[in-house]
């Protein structure tokens, strides 16, 4: 994604921005959109990031059990999500890595 699109990834955002998307887990995902759902079970090891800056995404795990991430793509620490609750994910261009953490709340 270009970096002329970074608005899509705001904490804020308009009503023209695109609406939360949803994405397969899979080993790799691609978000296109600050918060995005997860369905599945996958294991996550890489997120491609949707721009070149620090950013921060949100993950919304939607399956009961959903996969702890794997720290053998850009993943910093392994994040174990908790189903429907945010996954916040904070992106450092110093070490082409994310960190984050899952809420965990009940």
């Amino acid at each position: 994604m270009s970096d002329l699109n970074h608005q899509n990834f705001s904490t804020t955002q308009s009503g023209i921005q695109p609406k939360p998307n949803t994405v397969a887990s899979d080993t790799t995902i691609a978000p296109s959109t600050l918060m995005t759902y997860v369905t599945g079970t996958v294991q996550i090891k890489t997120i491609t990031p949707p721009m070149t800056g620090q950013h921060m995404l949100v993950l919304v795990f939607t399956d009961g059990s959903p996969g702890t991430t794997l720290t053998t793509g850009n993943i910093a620490v392994a994040i174990v999500p908790t189903q429907n609750l945010p996954t916040v994910l904070f992106y450092n261009p110093n070490t082409a890595q994310y960190t984050g953490f899952a809420t965990n709340l009940t």
